[in-house]
């Protein structure tokens, strides 16, 4: 045989005989839930370079360990793919963890000394800001109120030389103190903008709450004081919010984060954060800004896998009406409890339609806030006009779909429409859902998992953060009980989700919502290796068991970012 050929087979037959890579890491020994429907009983997960690059057995994968392999014990832990936020809002729930947090408050006397505490460290004029605050979850009707709502009276004895903005927890109404109302110059004559309502008593006066677009008479006057701070001030404020955002969604086992609209700078500023490697999680954005503004930078701004898979912006967000317990949702029929109001269309379903083109000239996603049933058969129509079928497979998502009325909801599966829900909406908003819609409406329409589930639709799971806390345990309790932590009974719960629907809800439900199905969602090799270990096993654990559940660890490629062990 020629020499150089023999050499030749040589070569070939030495590269063929080394053995495969190792892996980088092994993690072994507890429960793991891949979310897949095959490899359900693996007992081991490997990893290299950040992707999952094997899953079977410890014995068979520990042949393809060596020394240099890291081997994590689970020591008997729950593991699960990553736990994906379907949609929150990433600055806002920054920006909630600085500002005046009130989702816990229980009355209004709470509030208004919470208040008074943070305007002995203001200067004058300063602006107080702080969001979570609900009328209807409070233990008590302030003595003073209309609909619910407090006179301002109060709140602005103990803040005379500060101007107070108070966000609703859903986000769609606000409530300000008389000094707001004077800089921005509230009168009984004073007009809303359209889709929007200045709440009045009988004799006209203004009791300090702004609903929907109405909320803009306000803003526009915390704008124009914080045009007046320096720009490095602003920035290092949205920065620290980022960083606090990153922080608390590790802390409670999240890996990535579907942003529901942020502003184009926002989304500006979250690729260079990923160009310099600065995510802790992978972030996922919808563009919220002027339309006009939109349209000149859309192809700049769409991005996808930016920074090793750290950030993606693909989608745009619009809203067609408001709350439900700011009687802001859309509705058929009028609220029980407020006769002859159906809410606010907050956006002109031409306007919807012009950014819905948009997203089509562009090939991204378009996501709308729905909640009333009007709300979402309204956009459900629109969605056909413009061609949107399962066969396109264009996703498009309704963001909350609260209330739908029953004819709709095979309409989802129909058309290839994302449910993007909230659980733990349901759960806290039970305590005014049958006042607001009566008994029939609430049972047959509001938060209608199963049925949309049965029905073939795609269910996705969040918070809506920092409408409502990050804490994904807290929206699967809500998602398998239907009930609210400390309370009892449960919000007609043959709505209720499985275990298995819950989890699935909460990772693969939520990549195949924003098309990231091959990368994220599940425990399977090729995928990036982001693992949510748990104390408890979700899957069996008794009910009232999951609210204990602790997070022992957030990995997010391969990175342990937070360790609680």
């Amino acid at each position: 045989m020629n020499y150089k050929i023999l050499v030749l087979l040589l070569f070939i037959c030495c590269i063929s005989c080394e053995s495969p890579e190792k892996h980088e890491i092994l993690y072994y020994n507890g429960t793991i839930y891949t979310a897949e429907k095959e490899n359900q009983n693996i007992e081991a997960v490997a990893v290299r370079n950040g992707i999952i690059s094997a899953i079977g057995t410890k014995k068979d994968l520990l042949k393809q360990c060596d020394e240099a392999t890291q081997k994590v014990d689970l020591k008997g832990a729950f593991m699960m793919p990553g736990i994906i936020e379907g949609h929150g809002h990433f600055s806002g729930l920054g920006k909630s963890l600085i500002n005046l947090n009130l989702l816990q408050t229980k009355s209004w006397d709470e509030i208004v000394e919470m208040v008074a505490e943070k305007v002995k460290d203001a200067k004058p004029g300063e602006w107080i800001e702080g969001r979570g605050w609900h009328q209807e979850k409070w233990e008590e009707v302030p003595g003073h109120s209309h609909h619910g709502y407090p006179y301002h009276y109060e709140l602005s004895a103990v803040s005379p030389d500060n101007p107070v903005l108070l966000k609703h927890a859903s986000g769609h109404a606000l409530f300000a103190n008389e000094k707001a109302m004077e800089i921005a110059g509230i009168t009984k004559e004073s007009v809303s903008d359209p889709g929007g309502e200045i709440v009045r008593d009988f004799d006209q006066n203004a009791l300090g709450v702004f609903e929907e677009r109405a909320m803009n008479l306000i803003y526009r006057m915390l704008q124009k004081y914080e045009e007046g701070l320096s720009q490095k001030e602003l920035d290092d404020r949205w920065y620290l919010a980022i960083e606090k955002a990153q922080k608390e969604c590790l802390q409670k086992g999240i890996t990535s984060f579907q942003d529901a609209g942020s502003k184009i700078y926002e989304i500006q500023r979250f690729q260079k954060l990923a160009d310099e490697g600065k995510f802790d999680l992978r972030l996922w954005a919808m563009i919220r800004d002027s339309t006009d503004k939109v349209i000149d930078v859309v192809d700049e701004l769409k991005t996808i896998d930016r920074g090793n898979g750290y950030f993606t912006c693909n989608a745009i967000k619009s809203e067609i009406d408001g709350a439900l317990g700011s009687y802001g949702a859309w509705l058929l029929e009028p609220y029980d409890d407020k006769p002859d109001f159906y809410g606010q269309n907050t956006t002109d379903i031409s306007e919807v339609k012009r950014i819905a083109e948009l997203a089509i000239e562009n090939d991204i996603q378009l996501c709308v806030h729905a909640i009333g049933d009007r709300g979402n058969r309204e956009m459900l129509d629109l969605f056909e006009s413009l061609g949107h079928t399962r066969n396109k497979d264009w996703r498009w998502r309704m963001e909350h779909t609260q209330h739908v009325a029953p004819k709709d909801i095979p309409r989802f599966a129909e058309l290839g429409v994302v449910a993007s829900m909230q659980a733990v909406h349901c759960t806290s908003d039970s305590p005014f859902v049958v006042k607001r819609l009566g008994e029939e409406r609430a049972r047959t329409g509001a938060y209608a998992w199963r049925s949309l589930i049965d029905a073939g639709a795609l269910v996705t799971n969040g918070t809506d953060a920092p409408v409502e806390d990050v804490d994904p345990i807290v929206s699967i309790y809500s998602s398998v009980t239907r009930k609210r932590v400390a309370y009892p009974d449960a919000f007609f719960p043959e709505q209720s989700m499985t275990r298995e629907e819950a989890l699935q809800s909460y990772t693969i439900n939520n990549a195949k919502a924003a098309f990231e199905e091959d990368k994220k969602g599940s425990i399977k090799v090729g995928k990036f290796a982001d693992f949510t270990v748990l104390s408890k096993n979700l899957l069996t654990c008794e009910e009232d068991e999951i609210l204990d559940t602790k997070v022992k660890m957030t990995i997010v490629g391969g990175e342990v970012k937070y360790s609680n062990n």
